[in-house]
């Protein structure tokens, strides 16, 4: 059923977000900003909450004088997309409609 599905993770930006960081081992803020289209601001926003669920990992460091924040999914992140996936996809292969 749709309902059991993580409504935290089918938020759009939140789901750009994990999709992105599913198919790499880490990455850094600017590619997931480029990949997302995301502002700076409503990127850092998803990703605390992200954080706050220990869906991700954050780790800034400075790269000569600049800043540098690399992310990367957590194996707790990493089972509760994939368990998303398995919902969404038991579900729209349940809701496929049938030819007329």
């Amino acid at each position: 059923m749709l309902s059991d599905s993580d409504k935290f993770i089918h938020e759009t930006a939140r789901l750009l977000i994990m999709s992105c960081l599913y198919v790499v081992d880490e990455e850094d803020f600017l590619f997931l900003k480029n990949q997302t289209g995301l502002s700076d601001g409503n990127l850092s926003s998803h990703l605390s909450k992200l954080e706050e669920r220990n869906y991700i990992t954050i780790k800034k460091e400075f790269i000569g004088k600049k800043p540098h924040t690399m992310l990367k999914l957590t194996k707790e992140g990493i089972s509760a997309f994939e368990a998303y996936r398995k919902k969404m996809s038991q579900f729209l292969s349940k809701g496929m409609r049938k030819k007329r």
